[in-house]
């Protein structure tokens, strides 16, 4: 063990001949395989310097010994890694967010998104006057109270929520939990602004951290398709598609979701903004998909954004059938001329993977379909060119011949 800056011993992570290769390519993870050996003794979260076999400084990282990623990389450079490094990599996140928080069009952005803002397990997410954080790695535990302070400290925030509840966290060996970290108790009700439309979320209990912020611009691209057609929206959660496609003029609009909590809230946000009723089913997707294809039901234009069926690579096969599952009914669906809008969150799943899913959907089918937009998540979740894992969210406009 060496000493450190501040004249402090820095524990180390020294790798395997030839396993330095990808962190001289500025990839921020480092497998247990890559590990030769640690020197001293760091506890869970603390930061180790990653060194070479032949002693090359390469990075400053988080430990992690309980997890496949043995540490994630907070810097490049040698560096401590105090309270004042979290502020000043929070304040380049919101920065580089600066421009679509001051044009006024939302009042919710995702401030920190992990590995892409150089913050690694550590995403932040803005409703009005609350941040959102959540905590995903080891490292970001270990410094879970100056993360939150530096959040509590940006202009006009009012509390700080945590909704460390992810099932990721136990890879980690970390406990589930959620809660106040500072600030005020929550307001019974919040509501955000986005588009000109008013959405009450749920960050005590909601998905992730209680709205899905990564598709802002396709609910706002899917209002302006929705004019004058018959609408399903799939695993339609809070409303947020459904809603803009009822403002955007929708001739009908079916919501299916199996949660009665989510359809309930949906409900009330299409209620919130005035606008007309839609058809609400709370049913499995993929059931109502085949009872709708047995009705000889069709419609003009059809949305499916599902979970994550496929959380990393080794469950991408199973994930891969469930994408064909749902594809396949979509296109029986849809009329002629009529457009697909759907989407895979799933990291295990690649872009080029899912587009031969879909593509294979539309030939099961008998139908001829063309992309004619490929859709992802807005600038608030950019993916950093060294972290191609960050690249999670992926979508197609798919349209079918007339």
């Amino acid at each position: 063990m060496g000493w450190g800056l501040g004249g402090l011993k820095m524990h180390k992570l020294i790798l395997k001949p030839g396993r330095e290769k990808s962190l001289k390519r500025r990839h921020p993870w480092i497998f247990s395989g890559a590990v030769a050996r640690v020197e001293g003794d760091p506890a869970v979260g603390d930061t180790v310097e990653v060194r070479s076999s032949a002693g090359e400084f390469l990075a400053v990282a988080a430990y992690s010994p309980h997890s496949q990623i043995r540490a994630r990389v907070w810097d490049w450079r040698e560096r401590a890694i105090d309270g004042d490094f979290f502020r000043e990599r929070i304040a380049q996140a919101l920065n580089m967010r600066s421009a679509l928080l001051e044009g006024g069009s939302t009042d919710a952005v995702r401030l920190v998104h992990g590995e892409s803002d150089g913050l690694p397990g550590i995403v932040a997410d803005r409703y009005g006057d609350t941040v959102v954080v959540q905590f995903t790695s080891a490292g970001a535990e270990r410094w879970r109270e100056d993360i939150a302070e530096a959040l509590q400290g940006l202009p006009g925030m009012g509390r700080v929520w945590e909704r460390s509840d992810a099932e990721v966290r136990e890879l980690e060996g970390l406990p589930l939990r959620s809660g106040l970290l500072h600030g005020t108790p929550l307001p019974e009700r919040l509501a955000i602004r986005e588009h000109g439309l008013e959405f009450v979320v749920d960050l005590e209990h909601g998905h992730k951290t209680g709205f899905y912020l990564d598709q802002r611009d396709n609910r706002l691209r899917l209002r302006a398709l929705a004019r004058g057609r018959d609408v399903l929206d799939c695993f339609c959660y809070s409303g947020g598609f459904t809603v803009n496609a009822l403002a955007g003029g929708a001739r009908s609009v079916t919501a299916v979701d199996s949660s009665s909590d989510a359809l309930g809230l949906a409900r009330t946000n299409a209620e919130l903004n005035r606008l007309p009723a839609a058809q609400w089913l709370e049913a499995d997707v993929f059931q109502a998909l085949r009872s709708f294809r047995d009705q000889r039901r069709d419609f003009d234009l059809i949305v499916l954004d599902p979970p994550k069926f496929a959380p990393t690579a080794a469950h991408a096969g199973k994930a891969a059938r469930a994408y064909k599952d749902i594809n396949l009914l979509a296109f029986k669906l849809l009329r002629p001329g009529g457009v697909l809008m759907t989407f895979s969150c799933s990291g295990g799943v690649a872009t080029d993977l899912f587009q031969k899913i879909v593509a294979g959907s539309a030939l099961d089918a008998g139908v001829q379909a063309q992309i004619i937009e490929r859709l992802g998540p807005g600038s608030d979740h950019p993916v950093a060119l060294n972290f191609p894992e960050g690249d999670y969210l992926k979508g197609l406009l798919c349209r079918v011949a007339g």
